[in-house]
């Protein structure tokens, strides 16, 4: 593998180095003090695998991935003192989020993971990276997820909640329809969902359905003591019955 470490700390890159070369996979190991060295370097090396620091002296790590004019980028593992960093770095593509100060043990799994996975495994690791971020902040913070993580062709963008009409699912993915008509698929289950998402406005009227409380339109009382919930869209859902108590309470019917 060949390497890249662009941080402005000396002490910083010294130690990625001295792990690094304690291994015997590495072939060639680079390093860049500023933003735009390593922008320099990255198109001319070619790196498989880069630490990048987030706060440089004169960019951001963000700054410098912006800037690289390849489609293809090489694995990224972020390096940090600040975790605040962490969503904006996944949505940048990376592949790990490293804190400072991190273990050792820490940092071999990091790069042991890069080298053994292949770029389909890298995109799934990704999207499981970024939702079991936003369940722990969410669930360190006790509240419900705000923006949900999808992916769309090489990018993963964030969906506000607030502008989810409802979620179908459909086998092993949930498809979810947007107040802009629009419909994201995602490979996550409806429980795990319904644990993101805010109870007091989604609820789930059926194993298959989930539905913003917003986006209702009416609730239309229908023979043998069904019902069907009719969206502002037009969409007509059928409430099961072993969920029908439990909506009209949520509804307060």
């Amino acid at each position: 593998m060949r390497i890249l470490i662009v941080d402005d700390e000396i002490l910083a890159r010294n130690r990625i180095k001295k792990l690094l070369e304690s291994r015997n996979d590495i072939e060639e190991i680079e390093e860049s003090e500023s933003g735009e060295s390593a922008i320099d370097k990255i198109q001319k090396l070619t790196p498989d695998l880069i630490f990048l620091d987030i706060s440089l002296k004169d960019m951001t790590g963000f700054d410098v991935l912006s800037n690289l004019k390849d489609k293809k980028k090489p694995i990224i593992i972020f390096v940090t003192a600040y975790d605040n960093y962490a969503l904006k770095a996944f949505n940048f593509q990376a592949f790990d989020f490293l804190l400072k100060p991190f273990k050792e043990e820490r940092f071999h799994k990091s790069v042991n993971q890069a080298k053994e996975l292949n770029q389909m495994q890298i995109q799934h690791h990704l999207d499981k990276r970024i939702r079991d971020l936003i369940n722990l902040t969410n669930h360190e913070n006790n509240t419900p997820v705000k923006k949900l993580p999808v992916k769309v062709g090489n990018k993963t963008i964030f969906i506000n909640s607030a502008e989810i009409k409802y979620i179908k699912a459909d086998r092993y993915y949930a498809e979810i329809f947007t107040e802009e008509n629009s419909k994201h698929v995602i490979r996550q289950s409806l429980n795990s969902l319904m644990e993101s998402l805010d109870n007091e406005k989604f609820c789930r009227i059926h194993r298959s359905t989930i539905i913003n409380k917003e986006f209702i339109l009416e609730v239309i009382h229908s023979d043998y003591s069904e019902i069907d919930i009719k969206m502002k869209d037009g969409q007509l859902f059928r409430v099961s019955r072993s969920q029908k108590k439990e909506v009209l309470q949520s509804l307060g019917i």
